[in-house]
């Protein structure tokens, strides 16, 4: 097992090591909403652990915009705290501290006014000269959806999306959600299809810059005991968990307009979904992963009757109870939440892969908020041995080898398997062979927002959402959301805090002859 643990690592640490030597050339990132609780809690923080770990180009410059009036100092002291407040304490160098913010900068103004654009013009041109020595450019986009239309088309008013000259480029960041529905996506995309170019189109996705989920391919493809089996024949289901402890915490009436399926399942989970069905690309690079990713999506099996949909799907909402010996309130009584609202805080489901590798083989996935506690995994079960020769001894109780791969809180990796148990009988019990980040190796986990920021400044898209397979995520679940709707169901179920969802969900699997897998 350990030449296993070293073989997965040597592997996985290439890739890695195949991007982080690929240098950028330098640039200046423009942060659309730079004072947010986004840009404070991750993207500056971020950058400051590329810059801090030689990651970032020489003269790599950020200008934060937004609502407010602040100069640059004032500007520098807010991320400063921001910096102090989710970097640990042990990775901030005071010298290097002052080197970064000094590369920080803010222009306020409303994001329709066009005296916003043309200071950063004149600031972009500046620094291309004075820090840069380039006109690259990185938008990001971090204020609410409906402001990205507002933004994308100013920047193509002011002629800011395109630029020319060798080796000079503009990209965007978009982040998530992508839409609300199917068709907010298409006309979202369509915006900015008429501005900028697919491949300068950057949409983000948290989920796929985490360590274990990028292990996804390296685990499969970099090893020759898993691919033979990964099939119909050899796998008998899969469960994908996103489980979090906490609630809405306060931000009621904005999942209000969202609830769990569009919150979680319709984008990191079914990106999850994409990497353990995907067939083997051509080459690892950016178009031939999301190929096959675009061909997962479209080879589901969509459900359009209210029947099929009652059937393959479970919503709840969580009610009052404990988590840790802390009482809670339920979400029906969360502010701005309706008392009348039917927006589920908890969704399990089954899905199915309708090609060769995949038939019959069902995809179960939950999520939800409230739950014992925060742990997002993904489980593999293997089918039953073809005859048990020990049944006389252990009648039919042998537990099938699970695979598993924990991305959070513990990144790791583990196999379940049947072993005997000393002694003068033939009882065997399940044990585990497991991969864990931290004891593997002794190098900092890169987190995943730094690691998707530095792939855009390298210009490498793998990680990131394609156009298409945003659509195709929101075709498939959109008859579910739409029969959800259709019901006008005046309540429905609901799940104690603290416990793992609605009886309804266990049901889910029980027909089949299944359950959840106890986390």
């Amino acid at each position: 097992m350990a030449e296993a643990k070293k073989q997965i690592g040597d592997v996985h640490a290439g890739l890695r090591e195949v991007k982080t030597e690929q240098r950028a050339g330098s640039c200046t990132m423009v942060v659309f909403g730079g004072a947010g609780d986004l840009t404070r809690r991750k993207i500056i923080p971020a950058l400051f652990n590329a810059m801090r770990q030689d990651l970032t180009p020489h003269g790599f410059t950020v200008i934060g915009t937004g609502r407010g009036d602040m100069s640059h100092d004032q500007y520098r002291d807010l991320m400063r705290e921001a910096i102090r407040s989710f970097v640990p304490p042990q990775h901030i160098d005071e010298p290097m501290l002052r080197e970064f913010l000094s590369g920080l900068y803010f222009v306020g103004g409303e994001f329709d006014d066009p005296a916003l654009y043309k200071t950063l013009i004149n600031l972009m041109h500046r620094f291309s000269t004075e820090r840069t020595g380039c006109n690259n450019c990185i938008y990001y986009l971090s204020t609410p959806p409906s402001i990205f239309p507002v933004i994308v088309k100013q920047l193509a008013a002011h002629d800011m999306a395109r630029v020319t000259g060798p080796d000079h480029w503009r990209r965007v960041i978009i982040e998530k959600p992508f839409g609300r529905d199917l068709e907010s996506a298409k006309q979202l995309n369509r915006v900015i299809g008429d501005v900028f170019e697919e491949w300068q189109v950057y949409r983000i996705d948290h989920y796929l810059g985490k360590e274990t989920v990028q292990n996804i391919m390296a685990l499969r493809f970099a090893n020759g005991i898993f691919e033979p089996l990964w099939n119909r024949n050899y796998i008998d289901h899969v469960q994908i968990t996103s489980a979090e402890s906490i609630g809405v915490e306060g931000r009621g009436g904005y999942y209000e307009e969202s609830g769990a399926l569009r919150d979680m399942l319709q984008n990191h989970l079914l990106q999850v979904l994409t990497l353990i069905a995907l067939e083997p690309p051509s080459t690892f690079d950016a178009n031939a992963v999301r190929d096959e990713k675009s061909k997962v999506l479209r080879a589901m099996r969509p459900y359009h009757t209210s029947e099929e949909v009652d059937s393959h799907f479970i919503r709840a909402q969580y009610a009052a109870g404990s988590v840790e010996n802390e009482q809670f309130i339920g979400y029906l009584e969360e502010d701005g939440v309706s008392p009348t609202s039917t927006t589920e805080t908890y969704v399990a489901g089954k899905f199915f892969v309708d090609n060769w590798r995949w038939a019959d083989v069902p995809f179960y996935i939950r999520t939800g908020k409230r739950l014992p506690k925060r742990i997002n995994e993904v489980a593999i079960y293997f089918k039953r041995t073809p005859h048990l020769m020990f049944r006389r001894m252990m009648d039919d109780h042998v537990a099938p080898n699970v695979l598993t791969l924990q991305i959070q809180p513990n990144e790791s990796i583990g196999m379940r398997f049947e072993a005997k148990y000393p002694g003068t009988q033939m009882d065997l019990r399940s044990v585990s062979m497991d991969f864990h980040y931290q004891e593997a190796f002794t190098v900092e986990t890169v987190e995943a927002y730094q690691r998707l920021i530095m792939d855009c400044l390298r210009g490498d898209a793998t990680l990131f959402l394609r156009r298409d397979a945003v659509e195709v995520a929101w075709w498939l679940v959109m008859p579910i959301l739409d029969q959800w709707e259709a019901s006008q169901a005046k309540q429905i179920p609901s799940y104690a805090t603290g416990t793992w969802g609605p009886a309804e969900a266990d049901a889910l699997l029980a027909r089949d002859g299944r359950q959840w897998r106890h986390l």
